[in-house]
This record gives C-alpha cells, structure tokens and sequence, in this order.
C-alpha cells in the first residue's frame, strides 16, 4: 500500500500556521511576515508537498497560469523583455507558458493553443502586422506590449512604451542642433514598434517644416545598418541620422567611420533601445532608454488585477512613461559650411 502524499494541513500543522497562512505563502501572496514564510517553506520542503494545481483550478475557476505569445528572437528588446515577463511573474504567483510564433505560426494560432491549455490570461510580448487581417477575439485578459490592432479581449491593456513620442523627440533633438533635415534608417515596417518611430520621425520633420528624405528600412541587426550607413555616408547632405535601434546604429557608425565621415563632426547619430555597450562605443552613442522592468512590472500588475478582480471591478490602466533620450557625444550641432 503506497504511502498517503503529504496535504496542506500536514504543512500546516508542522509549521504551526494555519491552512490559509500556507495558502498564502504557496500562492506568493504580500503581507506575510518573512519568519513565517521561511517556515512555511521548510515545511515543505521536509514534507516535499506538491499541491495539486489542478484540483485548484477545479475549486477556484483559475489556473493560476498566464501564456506569453512571444517572436523567440535574440534581438536584445524581445528577448530583454520576454526575461522582464518571467522573472516578474514568478513573483506574482502565477505560472508561465511561453509559446514562440514560428515558421507558419499566426499569433491567432498560437493564442488559440493557449487558451486551449486554460490560462487565466494572455501577454503578447511584441506584436507585429502578420499581414493578413487577422482578428482575435479573447475572452480572457490581455496585456499587450505593443499594438495590436486585430485583437479583441476583455480588457486588451496596452501599455508599450510612447515610440511614437520617442522617435518624435529623437529627432527633435537633432533638428534643435540646427541640421537641416534628419534621415531615419528605420526598423522592419511589420513591426508596430518600428512604424511609430517612423511615425514619429516623419511627425517631427512636418511640425519643423523642414524635407523629408528618403526612409531607409533595414532588419533591426548591424549589418542592415552598415549596408544603409554606405548609403548615407556616400550623400554629403547627410549631417543627421535617426537609427531604430542602437544594433542598426552600430552598423551606420562603422559605415561612416570606413567612408572617413566624423561623428559628430560630419554626421550625427542616435539610436534606439541603450544597449549595455552603447555608451561604450566611439563615440558613446546618444540613445532613448527603454526601462523594460518598469514597463513590465505595471503591465504585469494591471493584468493580476483584470485577472482577479470581481466582474465589474476595474482599475484605471495608467498611461506608460514617456522614453526619454539620453544624450551623449554622437550628437553635435552641424559644422558651419565654408
């Protein structure tokens, strides 16, 4: 006869707490005192108790689990973020499956699969235009970093970062040096992301009234850069160049430096993202921040709440953080024309 598996009340009862303090403990909950939660957890550890997710999913309705739809890239934003994801929900108690949109994979497939497993909610951790219209209905909450213009759930909880705003002041800050246009080298158009810093480029050069020049759209790693920094480096009216994100900008540097182009001296240069290596490169590259454990943590905390609140209950979902440029020496104004 196997021996009966150890319960809740026997953790309980060994850590002299009661059923609910374990509950507590067990689910990550706040406001238990420290002493008792290090009780707790010997318990069950001498015990080596599991609890039954599935009996309490049965009991409570909840899974306790939350699916991430995410691009299973390398590219430092994603996968900077999809470690945000992970890490902050490990704190908040519930469980995570991430599924990779790969090869032949809609975001409307991959959501499916997760609803399928019974989730309690859904994080689309960087959408992109799949290109076929595809619309999604979700009956679970949903918080996605970035746009999505096809989805409908109950709530969908936007909170990506302003891009547009960002890619607005990024060449703001080059137009108040006094350069008479900026030219973008522009991440993949299927990304929204890369569309709103487009957008905001394009919004900023209209308000200055200034030309527009040709967009340059490269694949977010270097050597699309590099491959659009010969291309500028090759124009002498280019003093100023807005990059998408600072891999891109690491490419346009290398580009201009081999074409005997200074920066800052002959062309300006900001990127995107502040990689750790950007204020390490030469020159140390002017970049807007995006601070994803702030933006995860609020996004995360909103989505617990649509999760648990009763029907009806809502919190507002505060607006994101503006992104901030941070300047440093690949920005100049413009050396006068003899």
């Amino acid at each position: 006869m196997s021996e009966a598996k150890p319960s809740s009340i026997d953790v309980a009862r060994l850590a002299g707490v009661s059923q609910k303090t374990v509950s507590r403990v067990l689910n990550g909950e706040p406001y238990v005192k420290e002493e008792v939660r290090l009780r707790v957890q010997a318990a069950v550890r001498e015990l080596g108790y599991r609890r039954n997710d599935a009996a309490r999913a049965l009991n409570s309705g909840k899974t306790k689990r939350i699916g991430v739809v995410c691009l299973g890239t390398a590219l430092f934003g994603p996968s900077t973020q999809l470690v945000a994801i992970e890490q902050t929900l490990r704190t908040t108690g519930y469980s995570v499956t991430i599924v990779n949109t790969l090869e032949g994979d809609t975001i409307a497939d991959v959501v499916e699969h997760l609803l399928e497993q019974g989730v309690d909610g859904i994080i689309l951790s960087e959408p992109i235009d799949v290109g076929d219209g595809v619309r999604i209905d979700v009956d679970v909450p949903v918080l996605s970093f970035g746009r999505f213009p096809g989805l409908s759930a109950k709530p969908n909880i936007d909170t990506g970062g302003d891009n547009l705003g960002a890619g607005r002041s990024a060449t703001e800050h080059l137009l108040a040096l006094g350069h008479r246009t900026v030219w973008h080298v522009a991440g993949p158009q299927r990304w929204w992301a890369a569309r709103d810093r487009l957008a905001g480029w394009r919004q900023a050069l209209a308000d200055a009234g200034v030309p527009e020049p040709p967009v340059l759209e490269g694949d977010w790693l270097p050597a699309s850069g590099y491959a659009a920094g010969r291309e500028l480096a090759a124009n002498p009216d280019v003093t100023a160049v807005f990059v998408a994100n600072d891999d891109m900008a690491i490419g346009v540097l290398r580009a201009l430096a081999e074409a005997g182009r200074s920066v800052p001296g002959d062309v300006s240069v900001v990127g995107f993202d502040d990689i750790p290596s950007a204020a390490y490169l030469t020159p140390p590259l002017t970049t807007v921040p995006q601070d994803f454990d702030v933006h995860v943590a609020r996004g995360i905390a909103n989505l617990v709440t649509e999760i648990e609140s009763p029907a009806g209950v809502r919190s507002p979902v505060p607006q994101p953080p503006p992104l901030r440029l941070v300047v440093r020496q690949s920005t100049a104004a413009p050396r006068t024309a003899h």
